[in-house]
């Protein structure tokens, strides 16, 4: 029986090919599951120290770089914004 348009396969990480109805099943049985276990969700939020060392990067590379190289950069991306939005 030939599929409609709207029942495309998803590709899982292992190369399977799954329509949505199964990926939709097994999303609630993951859910299912956790509640009657009582495992909490999963903490999502970022890493503290990875978020300290992030903010260091930007200032940094400022410092290091040249009046003229700053201006150089600066203008590239302009001119890739104002491309992008023609």
């Amino acid at each position: 029986m030939p599929r409609a348009k709207h029942q495309r396969k998803a590709t899982t990480q292992k190369g399977e090919k799954r329509d949505f109805s199964q990926v939709a099943f097994d999303v609630v049985q993951r859910v299912v599951k956790r509640s009657e276990t009582g495992e909490p969700k999963p903490n999502r939020s970022k890493n503290l120290a990875a978020v300290a060392l992030g903010g260091l990067g930007g200032s940094a590379r400022a410092r290091s770089l040249s009046k003229r190289r700053r201006h150089e950069i600066a203008k590239k991306a302009a001119k890739a914004r104002w491309i992008q939005s023609k």
